[in-house]
C-alpha cells in the first residue's frame, strides 16, 4: 500500500496547542498521531508570533514540526502563515498532499495545485457568519467559499449543516468526517482543582476562545443572576485579545474564575469534575469540545443551534440560541434536578461513543487522501 507523504496547515497554530489554541489544534492533534501510527508521513506546519516565541519541539508523536513566523492580527496571522507554508511545500517538494484547515485557505489550492499536488480542506464552520470578523473579512470568507467548492481535489466537512449548504448552493457532493470523542484515561491527581480553589462538582466550566460567536457575554449575565453559590470557571481567552475580552475579564463578580491557558490532562479534569459544562455559541462547526465533555459523561448545557443539537440529541440541557434568559433558566434546571442531567451525560457518553470515532476518523481521512476521482 502507497505511504503516503502529507503536509497540514490553516486553522491550526502549533501541535501541541499552545496559547491561543482551539478546535482546530485539538483536531490537529488527534488526528496527524494517528496517520503517522498507520504507517504516512505527516509535515505540520506551525505558527511563532514574536521573538519570544520559541521552538520547543520539532516531533511530537512522530508527527514532524515546521516553525514559521507571522503577525499577530487576527485574520492576517492565518494568511502570512499559509502564504510561507505553501511556498515551502512547492519549492522544497515537501510533500505530495496538502491538508488545508478551513476553507480560507483555500486560496493556496490554486498555487499548489499548479504544482501538481493533491489539495484536501476540512472545512468547519459557517466562518463567513462570525461576528469577530470585519465586513472585509466575511466577504473574504463569502469568496473563499467559491474556491473552496470548486478547486481543491476533495473538501470534508465536520457538520452536515455546513455541507448541505454548499451542496445546495454549488450541486456538488462532499465528504462528511466529524471528530471523535474519545478521552484518555485520567490521572487521579486533583492538583489543578486546588490551584484555582476549586472542589469537585461545585462550579460551571467554559472552555475556549473568548469572541463574540461562543456567546461569553450570554454566559456571564446568565450566571450573574442566578441564585447560587457555585463559581463559573472560565478557560482560555482570545490569541488577539481585544475590547470583548476585556469586557468579559472585568465583570464584578467574584464568583467567577479566569485560569487562562489551559490543556491536555488539566482540562479535562476540570471537565471531568466541572457540575456542569456550559456551551453557549451562537455559531460553531462540529464542536470538540461538546464531544470531549460528553465523552467523560460531564452533565452538559448547551445552546440550540443545530450543530449542537446534532451532537447531543436528548442528552444535554438546552437553551435558545443568544438569549441569556433562557440560559439561566437551563443552568437553574441543573441546579434543582441535577440527577437526571446526570443520567442525561451517562446516555449521552454511551451514544457519542458509537458514533464519534477519532481511530474511525483517522482511516477516513486516509481513504480521503488517496482517492482520485473527483466528485461532481
Amino acid at each position: 500500500m502507497e505511504k503516503l507523504r502529507i503536509a497540514a496547515f490553516g486553522g491550526f497554530r502549533s501541535i501541541p496547542p499552545k496559547a491561543g489554541g482551539a478546535g482546530s489544534d485539538k483536531f490537529a492533534l488527534e488526528l496527524y498521531p494517528r496517520i503517522v501510527k498507520r504507517g504516512h508521513r505527516v509535515l505540520a506546519y506551525c505558527r511563532l508570533y514574536s521573538e519570544d516565541d520559541s521552538v520547543t519541539n520539532k516531533e511530537y508523536e512522530g508527527v514532524e514540526l515546521r516553525y514559521f513566523k507571522t503577525v499577530k492580527k487576527a485574520g492576517f496571522d492565518t494568511l502570512v502563515h499559509s502564504f510561507k507554508a505553501t511556498f515551502d511545500v512547492i519549492f522544497r517538494n515537501r510533500a505530495d498532499i496538502i491538508h488545508l484547515h478551513s476553507g480560507a485557505n483555500s486560496i493556496w489550492a490554486v498555487f499548489l495545485r499548479l504544482a501538481g499536488k493533491r489539495v484536501v480542506v476540512s472545512q468547519f464552520a459557517m466562518d463567513w457568519k462570525r461576528d469577530k470578523w470585519p465586513w472585509y473579512g466575511k466577504l473574504f470568507y463569502r469568496l473563499s467559499n467559491y474556491i473552496t467548492a470548486y478547486l481543491p481535489n476533495k473538501v470534508a466537512f465536520d457538520n452536515i449543516f455546513t455541507r448541505e449548504y454548499f451542496e445546495k448552493k454549488f450541486n456538488r457532493k462532499y465528504d462528511f468526517i466529524p471528530y471523535g470523542s474519545e478521552v484518555p484515561t485520567l490521572p487521579a491527581s486533583k492538583d489543578v482543582l486546588n490551584r484555582f480553589n476549586i472542589r469537585e462538582g461545585e462550579y460551571f466550566l467554559f472552555v475556549g476562545r473568548f469572541i463574540p460567536d461562543k456567546g461569553l457575554h450570554l454566559l456571564v449575565e446568565a450566571f450573574r443572576e442566578l441564585k447560587t453559590d457555585k463559581k463559573l470557571v472560565m478557560i482560555g481567552g482570545s490569541p488577539n485579545p481585544g475590547e470583548y475580552e476585556s469586557r468579559i475579564r472585568n465583570v464584578n463578580d467574584g464568583r467567577i474564575i479566569f485560569p487562562g491557558y489551559l490543556y491536555g490532562d488539566e482540562t479535562n479534569i476540570l471537565m471531568k469534575n466541572a457540575f456542569a459544562y456550559v456551551q453557549p455559541s451562537l455559531i460553531e462547526g462540529l464542536s470538540p469540545v461538546i464531544l470531549t465533555v460528553m465523552g467523560l459523561a460531564t452533565p452538559l448545557i448547551c445552546s440550540d443551534i443545530p450543530e449542537n443539537t446534532f451532537i447531543t440529541g436528548n442528552n444535554a440541557v438546552h437553551f435558545k440560541s443568544g438569549d441569556a434568559s433562557s440560559l439561566r433558566a437551563a443552568m437553574e434546571k441543573s441546579l434543582a434536578s441535577h440527577e437526571a442531567h446526570e443520567q442525561m451525560a451517562a446516555a449521552g457518553k454511551a451514544d457519542i461513543q458509537l458514533r464519534f470515532n477519532w481511530e474511525s476518523v483517522a482511516d477516513q481521512y486516509i481513504n480521503l487522501f488517496r482517492r482520485r476521482k473527483k466528485d461532481k
